[in-house]
């Protein structure tokens, strides 16, 4: 077999940006796309500072996260290794992007320029519209390998095989190979140096390498993996984050999925618990599926047109239905489809037993909806396994809490509504204890420590105590536990429009070590931005 790879030796890397220039003239990148970039580093306080240049972009992973989220199939893996993107088939949903945790994808709505308009000859000759509204990235000049091999080339050791970015280095930092021959230049490189792969502790096996010291003439092993979060800059009380991110090292906020793609999230959410608050009163309590049934599914509805107009390339929007066997947006669809149409025939035949099929599939879509944040490996606070209970129950919350404000207040379901306040709360506590103890970017902490207290006192303490006496004042108290379900339906959406536009910063970068550049030594590593609770 075959496995290209990539290594970037941080010893001999003058971060002259040869290597970034020449992917973009080989590959014709519009303005603030950057497939291959290099990242200026400092770490540590004067006099002891230590600085490396690091060259990053796609690191064609072994277990792609990208290719699993993805909707459409575009993003594919190769035998050998190498992650590639269909342009003819990719919706730009940039799933792919928020996955990526090396931030090495791309989405560009429309043609840009250098200077504006008119755009320069060359801007207009090498004009990709495929390109457009779809994800783009470093395919390790896929073309030049091909090429190479059907006329007998060696990649990595023939220029013309060899992706344009090593071709160009002109420290002879950047290297390509075959991992999978024991004799390629790539293979006794990494055994002639101590190495390491960024983010490796998220098992995603990029096939990136970093070389920051030479091994000894006793053949010593790589030092043990140092806590990289007890080495940021950011501990230090004195950094701020305006410091530590303005050099693109630290983690920033993705900007792919905007207030579209959380109205999807608070429309899914609310629609399918009221769905089901709604189908319980028609079982059990005799109540009507008419009207607030329509009322859920349009806001089911509502939501996942808000993501229709998100994607790059939206009269391909069928392709997000050709990869359930991975994708939980696929699966999402896959599900809001049925659940549409079983809540319409519920309405239509007054069916209580149909409407109750219906908010079972509901329930199922509230859980791919907690499960497609949870597969963005990319976005540390959404990654977090404890935000799939936290976003059921939010959803469950938010729908009870319109089904006692539009009307269905009763014993059971405020009774139901204090319960799901309670498992929210819960589960709220627990994601961010998770988070505390795992670490997260700075800003993401910084983004909910503004909301905690009104989502814990509004949110929760606030509804639930309306809710009690209105319960137990009846029946004036139907004004209180009216009130208390529109602030436990307010918290949920306040919650999920700060954890997908405020709170998601991505994964950042980070050095396992600072390389012994010259007759220096080597240092600890560095993840800036980063912090616990």
């Amino acid at each position: 077999m075959t496995r290209w790879a990539m290594i970037a030796d941080l010893n001999r890397c003058v971060g002259c940006q040869t290597c970034t220039s020449a992917c973009k003239h080989t590959n014709a990148t519009p303005p603030s796309v950057q497939w291959r970039k290099v990242l200026d580093v400092e770490a540590g306080e004067y006099p002891d500072v230590k600085r490396a240049f690091v060259p990053v972009g796609c690191m064609h992973c072994e277990d792609p996260p990208c290719m699993h989220v993805c909707p459409s199939t575009a993003t594919r893996q190769r035998p050998d290794g190498i992650v590639t993107i269909d342009y003819d088939i990719c919706i730009g949903c940039a799933y792919c992007a928020v996955a990526c945790p090396y931030q090495a994808r791309f989405k560009i709505d429309k043609p840009l320029t250098a200077y504006g308009t008119p755009e320069m000859k060359h801007e207009a000759a090498r004009e990709d519209p495929a390109r457009l509204g779809v994800a783009q990235k470093c395919t390790f000049c896929v073309d030049r390998i091909d090429f190479g091999l059907e006329n007998g080339l060696t990649p990595g050791l023939d220029a013309e095989a060899t992706p344009a970015c090593v071709n160009s280095c002109i420290a002879d930092a950047l290297h390509f190979g075959d991992l999978d021959d024991p004799d390629s230049n790539v293979s006794r490189l990494l055994k002639e140096n101590k190495n390491f792969r960024m983010h490796e502790e998220l098992g995603t096996g990029p096939g990136f390498y970093y070389l920051w010291e030479k091994v000894d003439e006793k053949g010593q092993a790589v030092d043990a993996p140092i806590d990289l979060v007890a080495q940021t800059m950011n501990d230090r009380p004195d950094a701020s984050d305006e410091a530590i991110s303005h050099t693109g090292v630290a983690p920033w906020l993705q900007e792919h999925w905007d207030m579209r793609a959380a109205g999807n999230f608070m429309g899914g959410g609310a629609g399918a618990g009221l769905f089901l608050f709604i189908a319980l009163a028609a079982m059990f309590a005799g109540g009507s599926l008419m009207p607030l049934g329509l009322v859920a599914l349009g806001l089911v509805g509502a939501g996942l047109f808000l993501v229709w107009l998100e994607i790059g390339r939206a009269l391909r929007f069928l392709n997000v239905f050709r990869q359930p066997q991975r994708s939980w947006m696929t699966r999402e669809a896959m599900v809001a489809a049925p659940f549409a149409v079983i809540g319409l025939a519920a309405l239509a035949l007054g069916s209580a037993v149909l409407g109750l099929i219906a908010a079972i599939t509901g329930l199922v879509f509230l859980y791919c909806q907690s499960r497609l944040l949870e597969q963005s490996k990319g976005i540390p606070a959404w990654r977090a396994q404890e935000i799939v209970p936290l976003i059921i129950a939010t959803g469950l919350v938010e729908g009870g809490g319109l089904f006692v404000l539009f009307g269905g207040a009763a014993l059971w379901s405020g009774l139901a509504v204090l319960l799901f306040i309670g498992l929210r709360f819960f589960a709220w506590r627990v994601y961010r204890g998770a988070l505390g103890r795992d670490g997260a970017p700075a800003g993401t902490f910084a983004a909910f420590e503004k909301i905690t207290r009104i989502f814990e006192f509004g949110g929760h303490a606030l509804p639930a105590a309306l809710i009690v006496i209105g319960l137990l004042t009846p029946p004036a108290g139907v004004i209180f536990v009216a009130l208390g379900g529109l602030f436990a339906f307010a918290g949920g959406w306040l919650f999920k429009l700060v954890l997908v536009t405020a709170a998601a910063y991505n994964q950042g970068f980070a050095l396992e070590r600072m390389p012994a550049r010259g007759a220096g030594s080597s240092g600890p590593g560095i993840k800036p931005g980063w912090r616990h609770a």
